[in-house]
């Protein structure tokens, strides 16, 4: 069956992206839904199968192909994408549809079968501490405020499992490493019902409109928990992996990584588990905390009230004691340095290089631009309505290095000498000194732009396909780098000279830097 065949393809023509969007509604390819429903066979007492996000059902479609005589039950929030499942089912008796919120139904039912493509919600998008709360309620666990709502749907799955019932969900790869996944992981080893971990390193994303990485993750409540396998899917065309590791369960294919679940740590990010680390090829590695902590950029919590330009600052008459210097976008910063001279160039492009700051000022400018801020109600978002005053900054100094949040395939470092904070466009970089244990920022600056740095980096990253990797404050701090203190005089000099012609324009240093690093830290 081609794409434009199916239910998701005309759904999608006739819904707009930004109500789709709303209800997080990415659709599972059909060869995918095939497969993961294969897992589900596999229980040949299967009878009763849950779906906690419906959508069009296209794993239903799936699993009723092979085996018509089952009883489905799926859940639903959206009703405009309801009314068309609904249709689509008309013929199907045995299959119920159910307007309501996965989360807050019951804990108490089980099934032979559970099979799902969850929403991806940011925790600020949805009622997250309402479903932390559920999850803490019926399992006892204390999940992150920051979880992701998918993860949470995949506690409660595993947990919703009949004897010899199996699980599939396929969501982002984002829960095995990043902070709040700490708390899903060790849900999953403890229930001893993890099995297979299937990774997309797709070139291109799985979802059309969804920027991830995505995952397969298959459970079973049965007697098979000693081991659990990773397996790497790189294309398409080895999507036949995946039916020769559901077919050979409880054996695995060859090609899968497999571990003694006691080897498994919730602690660590997964990623070391199925991934080849870069920084496995270097010795003497410590954490990029040693030298320097990173913070996020300044969180606003509401962008367009607080940008601002000079054409804007003229428009409102806001005086400059209230606008203070801050990186509004990251590809107004495009190369690695940045001074007082680039920002007044960005400034006069008529580019957002301020945000305002107007705790405290009686100016009548100032005063009825807060006001026009509260008629807009910019003082009740997410985090404005937690402050006061409501239109108060967060404190961040100027930091001397910045790094991107988002990277294609290397992470951007840049140094700044101006008097410009950033938003969260940019985390800061803030060394423990100007020198620590002989290292200058220059030195530290001038590692942070090898092949070397970024490439160790990449390990604690977080993969959002087609190359893009995000990095939180944390997974830099806690991210490895080479111990520079280890260098010789002679060789901190040669680094510091190349940084000289970095810094007159000549990139190509940045190669004379790597092999000292290499020829000393390499293994």
């Amino acid at each position: 069956m081609s794409i434009k065949d199916t239910p998701e393809y005309e759904y999608s023509k006739q819904i707009n992206i930004e109500h789709r969007k709303e209800f997080a509604q990415f659709f599972t390819p059909e060869p995918i839904a095939a497969l993961m429903a294969s897992w589900l066979l596999g229980n040949s007492r299967m009878k009763t199968v849950l779906e906690p996000a419906f959508g069009l059902g296209v794993f239903s479609r799936a699993l009723l192909d092979k085996k018509a005589d089952l009883c489905i039950k799926g859940y639903d929030i959206d009703e405009t994408i309801m009314s068309t499942a609904v249709s689509l089912f008309e013929d199907k008796p045995q299959v119920s549809i159910i307007k309501n919120d996965y989360i807050r139904s019951s804990w108490s039912e089980l099934y032979d079968g559970i099979i799902c493509n969850p929403p991806y919600f940011k925790f600020h998008d949805y009622d997250n501490l309402g479903a932390i709360k559920e999850v803490k309620s019926h399992l006892g666990l204390d999940c992150s405020g920051f979880t992701n709502l998918y993860a949470l749907f995949l506690i409660k799955s595993v947990s919703q499992l009949k004897k010899g019932g199996r699980c599939a969900y396929i969501i982002p790869s984002e829960f095995m490493n990043s902070d709040y996944g700490v708390q899903i992981k060790d849900y999953l080893l403890r229930s001893g019902r993890l099995r297979h971990i299937i990774v997309f390193n797709f070139e291109e994303n799985l979802f059309d409109d969804a920027i991830t990485t995505s995952a397969i993750v298959l459970c079973a409540n049965d007697d098979n928990d000693q081991t659990v396998s990773f397996t790497n899917i790189c294309n398409a065309d080895e999507l036949g992996r995946i039916e020769q590791l559901i077919a050979s369960y409880p054996n695995t294919i060859q090609d899968s990584i497999v571990y003694n679940t006691t080897k498994l740590k919730s602690s660590n990010k997964w990623k070391q588990y199925y991934q080849n680390c870069n920084q496995s090829k270097f010795d003497n590695l410590v954490p990029f905390s040693t030298f320097a902590k990173v913070s996020r950029g300044i969180a606003t919590g509401a962008n367009d009230f607080f940008k601002f330009n000079e054409q804007k600052a003229r428009e409102f008459n806001i005086p400059r004691q209230n606008l203070k210097p801050c990186i509004c976008h990251c590809v107004d910063v495009p190369g690695s340095f940045f001074d007082q001279t680039d920002f007044e160039a960005l400034s006069q492009k008529g580019k957002y290089v301020y945000i305002f700051d107007g705790v405290g000022s009686k100016n009548a400018s100032v005063l009825k631009y807060v006001e026009k801020g509260e008629a807009e109600k910019q003082n009740e978002k997410f985090l404005t309505k937690s402050r006061t005053p409501w239109y108060a900054l967060e404190k961040r100094e100027p930091a001397p290095i910045w790094v991107s949040v988002f990277s294609r395939n290397r992470l951007h470092f840049v140094r700044n000498t101006s008097n410009a904070t950033c938003l969260t466009t940019f985390h800061c970089v803030y060394p423990e000194s100007d020198v620590f244990g002989g290292i200058s920022i220059d030195l530290l600056f001038a590692y942070l732009l090898t092949d070397t740095a970024r490439q160790i980096f990449l390990d604690n990253g977080r993969e959002y396909g087609n190359g893009l990797s995000k990095f939180e404050p944390n997974d830099l701090n806690k991210g490895m780098m080479l111990d520079l203190r280890l260098l010789s005089d002679d060789d901190k000099h040669e680094i510091e000279k190349s940084y000289k012609r970095i810094q007159s324009g000549d990139d190509s240093a940045i190669i004379a830097i790597d092999n000292v690093l290499r020829r000393f830290f390499a293994h």
